[in-house]
């Protein structure tokens, strides 16, 4: 079963109505308003200095907005702080544990203060070590953890609690792949457990991987939100791709659905080296139009297949900006500098 495969539990585990907070003359977040529903990961998308860090550390009482109201778990985040940061859980941008203690330390610590008992707490940072294979480093100080260990180690950190309610923002930044997969098998482990996640990525995969709905902000304001092919089907651009059987009916193909008119605004359009022709849809109508027609021209097909933009032709057309690749490894310490320190 996949993340996206389970269903949701009920109601809404967060719920934001016109946050606001600024920065000086900077308004980091401008009325944000969005839901995430219980057992369920909503991604936050959006360039660096969009807002996205700001709005997870005002959900996680870290700073106090300026305006708006945010019920977290059942309670107000500026209201009912003290009950609230017991049934969440946080890993910011960057790695934030204790060098100077042993990975296994820095989360029997963390269990100890969540109340779990010396047994509990043990087992459970036993349980996170191996999760996050870290066992054979257990009991190595910290300050001797490559980058990505500490990382992970921050990630068991978070969850060791079992929170209700998770905060990742930018979680995998960084990591290389094979932890990357980890992280994703852990927080959808999770959420099958009940935790709902609130994630901030601008990693398209990850994206379409963990979360169930998302949401887009640019310069502290929502700009689009809904399921993945939701996004995908509002900015348009969809296409029908027709493989003859025989080659040599390529260019044939194309020209029967201009001549006909159903080649959509941009044009049929002969792809030799994929051996397809891409048609773009404005319309179901159109689409069942050009299957007819080829049924009717009596074309032999080998395949027949329509395809949505990629989620990130779907961010650069709400927001005007290229996502990033994880392969960039960027530093995205602008983002919560800018909010933070304005």
């Amino acid at each position: 079963m996949t993340r996206k495969d389970i269903p949701a539990r009920g109601g809404n585990a967060v719920e934001v109505r016109g946050l606001v907070k600024h920065f000086g003359e900077t308004k980091a977040l401008d009325g944000v308003d969005l839901d995430v529903r219980e057992g369920t990961v909503l991604g936050v998308l959006g360039p660096n200095g969009a807002g996205k860090t700001t709005l997870v550390r005002c959900l996680s009482t870290l700073i106090r907005p300026d305006a708006g109201t945010a019920r977290v778990a059942g309670y107000d985040v500026v209201r009912q702080p003290r009950q609230l940061r017991r049934v969440i859980g946080l890993t910011g941008q960057y790695a934030s544990v204790d060098e100077k203690l042993s990975g296994r330390e820095n989360l029997y610590m963390i269990g100890r203060l969540l109340d779990l008992s010396r047994k509990d707490a043990r087992r459970r940072a036993d349980e996170m070590l191996e999760r996050f294979s870290l066992t054979e480093a257990a009991k190595r100080p910290a300050m001797n953890y490559s980058g990505g260990m500490r990382r992970r180690l921050d990630l068991a950190a978070s969850m060791i609690g079992r929170p209700s309610v998770l905060y990742l923002d930018e979680p995998t930044t960084g990591l290389d792949p094979r932890t990357r997969n980890e992280v994703w098998e852990e927080v959808q482990r999770m959420v099958g457990e009940g935790t709902t996640v609130l994630l901030t990525t601008q990693y398209m995969e990850e994206a379409e991987q963990l979360a169930h709905e998302l949401t887009v902000v640019d310069r502290g304001r929502v700009i689009a939100g809904g399921r993945v092919d939701e996004l995908k089907a509002k900015v348009g651009g969809r296409t029908l791709q027709v493989r003859p059987a025989d080659p040599a009916d390529l260019h044939r193909l194309a020209a029967e659905v201009t001549r006909a008119g159903l080649d959509g605004i941009a044009g049929a359009t002969a792809d030799a080296t994929e051996g397809v022709v891409n048609v773009p849809i404005v319309s179901d109508e159109q689409l069942t139009a050009v299957v007819g027609l080829l049924g009717e021209r009596g074309f032999a097909l080998a395949g027949i297949s329509t395809h949505l933009p990629s989620l990130d032709e779907v961010f650069l057309a709400v927001t005007g900006q290229k996502t990033s690749a994880p392969s960039e490894a960027q530093d995205t310490r602008t983002d919560e500098f800018q909010e933070v320190a304005a």
